[in-house]
């Protein structure tokens, strides 16, 4: 393995394990505040709705400055993150509607799996698009 492939290798994981940490503490959060709006009666889509909004922001500035230390424009990653995020969303309510509202699965349990898999997505998406102009600067291999 070349020098420069096994820098780039490192930099994932370090990527990769900075964006779980920042994933896990703001799902828990969020995760938590949608138990807490289904139990005071707010509706399942519409509880996933607010706090995938909220999440949004906050997971915004995290990913791009410590997940990626993106140095790259701010608007147009912004942008790009609003319509990866959206597609998160789609997927997350398409979920929702499929397998609890139609399936009659739990909406705790499916909410819960949808996490994790939208995760996966948005990392890689992030990775490669969204704050793709990082992987042409110098690699990051910790801290």
């Amino acid at each position: 393995m070349s020098s420069g492939a096994l820098t780039l290798n490192m930099s994932i994981h370090w990527q990769l394990l900075r964006y779980t940490i920042v994933g896990l503490s703001s799902n828990v959060a969020l995760y938590a505040g949608y138990l807490l709006a289904t139990s005071l009666g707010m509706g399942h889509k519409a509880a996933m709705t607010l706090l995938y909004a909220t999440g949004i922001l906050v997971t915004f500035l995290f990913n791009r400055h410590w997940t990626f230390r993106d140095r790259g424009n701010t608007q147009s990653a912004f942008i790009r993150y609003i319509v990866i995020y959206g597609l998160g969303y789609l997927v997350n309510f398409a979920g929702l509607y499929l397998f609890v509202d139609q399936i009659g699965y739990s909406h705790q349990i499916v909410q819960g799996i949808l996490i994790l898999f939208v995760a996966i997505l948005l990392f890689l998406l992030q990775r490669f698009w969204v704050f793709g102009s990082q992987q042409k600067t110098a690699p990051d291999c910790g801290g």
